[in-house]
């Protein structure tokens, strides 16, 4: 959480949220008038905080960074096609791509592509043209909601699209409730990842590398992924 997502908490009149998000913020929630709501209730979630926001204060909460699979794309959508002229502020948080990246050491140094597994709002076909895609770059991928109950072996796809582009020994780091209580960390390869796929659900982040990444080890002891930024090319360090 940023301080100025702090701020902005502190002074609402009304929080909007789903429960995964608002019990890890208990502590500001005192004194404030508390809406809770469930996942797959995000239109109706964002069309109350709009009509919420013409008398009061409000902040609607949202998990990692709000504009990054977050909230805030679906309630300024609402506000664009209502007209409704009304002060509002996206307040950046840190998404999960960065708070996993910081658990491993740098996997992330340089370009690098996000896709979300999830075929709720975007299909399966596209999602996998998405992944031969960003896989041909070269460059690290980080996956978002890889894997749940109802769509248990999308990861595996996945990963079957990363082999087709990637080494076996490209490093994959597997983060899961980063910073949160429970928090489970893996470093393994693309040809071992199968033996970490039961440690994957949708509070996990993977990231896989990209060509240049590797395993930074202290002898056999794993110490989390590097990825080059390019500074060896030129200078001598």
């Amino acid at each position: 959480m940023t301080g100025r997502a702090r701020q902005v908490i502190e002074g609402s009149d009304i929080i909007i949220g789903n429960d995964t998000y608002l019990n890890q913020i208990s502590d500001l929630l005192p004194g404030k008038k508390v809406i809770r709501s469930s996942m797959g209730k995000e239109v109706e979630r964002a069309k109350l905080s709009i009509d919420l926001a013409r008398e009061k204060k409000v902040a609607m909460v949202s998990g990692g960074d709000p504009g990054i699979y977050g909230m805030a794309g679906i309630v300024l959508e609402i506000l664009d096609r209502d007209g409704s002229d009304i002060d509002w502020e996206v307040v950046p948080g840190v998404t999960a791509a960065q708070a996993a990246a910081s658990r491993i050491g740098s996997p992330l140094s340089g370009d690098f592509v996000t896709i979300s597994l999830s075929d709720l709002l975007t299909p399966l076909e596209v999602i996998e043209k998405r992944l031969e895609g960003a896989f041909s770059l070269g460059i690290p991928v980080v996956l978002y909601n890889p894997k749940s109950r109802g769509r248990p072996h999308t990861f595996s796809a996945a990963m079957e699209i990363a082999a087709r582009f990637r080494g076996p020994d490209t490093p994959v780091g597997i983060i899961r409730n980063a910073f949160r209580d429970g928090e489970e960390i893996a470093v393994t390869t693309l040809l071992q990842i199968r033996d970490y796929a039961e440690k994957v659900d949708m509070h996990t982040t993977v990231i896989v590398g990209g060509e240049e990444s590797r395993i930074w080890r202290n002898g056999t002891d794993v110490k989390g992924i590097i990825t080059p930024r390019g500074y060896h090319k030129k200078y001598v360090y």
